[in-house]
Order: structure tokens, then sequence, then C-alpha cells
């Protein structure tokens, strides 16, 4: 059994006898509940109705989605599972577009799909397993990396989720967020309430609060006022696709607290893992942008509040000339561009035996 980061008291994905067990997140803060799923099927609902979010975590549970397919398929066609197994990757790699995570963690499993013939069961949940542990250490590093480039000890904002609910474990963001406070770096955390979902105000208030990390909370539009008033230094937030020039996709409003911050002078950075670099995308453009349905934007506290047309995008594109510093598993990029991206990405040193990566800086 494979089921938590032993330093980390939430955890978002569970893996226990057989069966995948996700912390519905839609339920939070008022009930901690998990859903025991043992089909791909429940898999890939649990992804498009947000049972589970956050890019790092989405592609490690769709892992645990392909070894369900995989029991499946085997225990019922022996003789044609490979084959038969690629309509359950398609239906997951169709989950949620915007998280390349999910295309990176499905290619790793089609890999160890594609060796000798016999019983892939257990060969696809170690790999599962080993892509969530290698999420956890490298949140860790990221941790370490992005919480030394704070300087003086100050306040920060951060935006929608990017903590241990959206990843293996620790967290992207939240991960510098936390190592930032530990080593005395971080005295006030504000969260942006992030609509229509709020994830801030479900999630990352309470994740923090856990924690013991001093947290307010903001509505996402008193983030600019903050800035003009000199309440904080940095806003540090996760990332669900990097292109290869360095824009970064992530959570709608993303982009407006980019531009208020290089207008206020405050660094803006963005904690990332490589599996969520996308080198096929040339530049943010090229990204899908997920749409979602108009009634998140018409209800609150699942009561309807309006009803109209909506434009209701899930994710914006911050264009990398934007971003201060861009802090991966493998190296901190300041002012990050196409080549500083594609050393990196050369020079990458796989996670081997589960050992702390080595990082190297990016001038």
């Amino acid at each position: 059994m494979y089921n938590e980061n032993e330093e980390d008291r939430l955890r978002a994905i569970i893996w226990r006898e057989g069966a995948l067990e996700l912390l519905d997140q839609r339920l939070l803060p008022n009930e901690v509940c998990y859903r025991r799923l043992s089909t791909s099927a429940e898999v890939v609902r649990s992804i498009s109705d947000m049972v589970v979010r956050g890019a790092p975590a989405i592609g490690i549970t769709a892992a645990y989605g392909v070894v369900l397919a995989a029991e499946s398929r085997y225990s019922e066609t022996p003789d044609r599972w490979r084959e038969l197994i690629n309509e359950d990757i398609e239906m997951l790699a169709k989950s949620r577009p915007t998280a390349i995570n999910l295309h990176w963690a499905l290619q790793r499993m089609k890999q160890v799909i594609a060796m000798p013939t016999g019983n892939p069961v257990g060969r696809l949940l170690k790999e599962a397993i080993t892509i969530h542990k290698e999420d956890i250490i490298s949140n860790k590093c990221m941790g370490r990396l992005g919480a030394a480039l704070l300087g003086q000890r100050s306040s920060v904002l951060t935006h929608c989720n990017a903590g241990a609910l959206a990843t293996g474990g620790y967290g992207t963001a939240l991960g510098v967020i936390r190592a930032g406070h530990t080593s005395g770096l971080i005295e006030q955390v504000y969260v942006g309430e992030t609509r229509p979902w709020l994830q801030g105000t479900k999630l990352t208030l309470w994740e923090l609060v856990q924690y013991g990390i001093p947290v307010k909370l903001i509505v996402d539009a008193a983030a600019g006022a903050l800035m003009r008033m000199n309440m904080i230094r940095w806003v540090i937030v996760g990332a669900d696709r990097v292109a290869a020039n360095g824009d970064v996709a992530n959570k709608i409003g993303t982009y407006y607290l980019a531009v208020a911050a290089r207008y206020h002078g405050i660094g803006f950075m963005v904690v990332a893992p490589t599996s969520t670099f996308d080198m096929h995308s040339n530049t943010g453009t090229n990204i899908p942008i997920e749409q979602r349905s108009k009634d998140e934007l018409f209800t609150l506290g699942y009561q309807i509040v309006a009803g109209a047309g909506a434009w209701n995008p899930y994710f914006d594109v911050t264009p990398a000339e934007l971003v201060s510093v861009l802090v991966t598993e493998q190296g901190a990029i300041s002012a990050p561009n196409s080549e500083k991206i594609a050393i990196l990405m050369n020079e990458k040193i796989l996670i081997s035996n589960l050992t702390d990566p080595v990082s190297k800086p990016v001038p």
C-alpha cells in the first residue's frame, strides 16, 4: 500500500487494497470524504467532475486509473488486454484538456504497457506508485529552491490551490510557502478566493490553517489594492502547463495578478515540476484552454444567483515576460525564455531510485 507522505497529514490520493481512494475536494472544508474507485471509468468521472484537481494530482490519479483498467481488461480478455486498454487511456486523456501532467503520466504508463507479455498489473502499479513518490520528492525540492529566493521576511499572495491537495503531497506553490514559513521568511499569506469554484477559500485557506501558517482570505478583486499598499513582496502560484517559451497556463485570474505584480514591482514566482512543461507548445497560444459550464458562474453555495449568457474559461495564459522566476525540481529560472528552458530540459537529471534530484540554477 502507498498512501501518504509521512510528513503530510493531507492526502488527496490513496492507493489501498486494490482500489483508488480520492479525497472529494468539492466537499471541503465542511466534510472530509474519500471516494473509493475500482474502475477507470470512475476515475475519468472523478477527474472531470473535480473530485480531484491540480495538474500533478490529476496525472497521478490517471496513472492509478490505468492500473484499474489493466486489472479489468487482463482478467476479462488476457489475449486482447493491450488492444482494449487503449480505449480506457483515451478516455482518461480526455478527462481534463489543459493539465499536461495527465498526458505525461499516461505516456509513462504506455511505456510499461509496451513491455513483454504477461500480467501487467504489478508493473503498472509499481510505475504509478513511482510517479506518486517522485512528485512528493520534486515538491520538497521546489519548496527549498523557491524559499531560498524569497529574500527578506515578508508576506505573499497565492491564487487557487497548489498545495498537498493538488499534488502527490507537500505542494508546489504552497510547498514554497511552507518552506518559507518554516525558515522564517514568510510572515503572512494572503489567499484569493478563486471564483467560481472557490479553491482559494475552500482548499488553500483550509490547508494553510492545518499547517499553522498565518493566512488571510481576500476577494479576488482586492489583490491590486493589496499590492498598491505594499502589503506583499511576492505572488506565488503553480501551473497546469508551461509552454516551451515559458508562457504559463494556470487558473483563471493568474494573468491579471502577473500584470498587477509587474506594475507594482512585486515578484511573480511560478512553481511547477518539469512534468508540467509542454515542449511541443512553442508558446502559450498553443495551449488548449478548458471551457466549463456557464452554470458554475451562476451559482454560489449551490444557490442560483443569476442567469444569462456567460464566458467561463478555466485557465488563462501568463506571458513568460511577466514571470520573475520559474521554479522546477531541476532548477530555478529567472526571467524564463525558450533558450533557458531548453537548457534546463536538455540537462534534466531523471530521478532514479527515488533519491532527491540534483538541482542546477539557470541564471
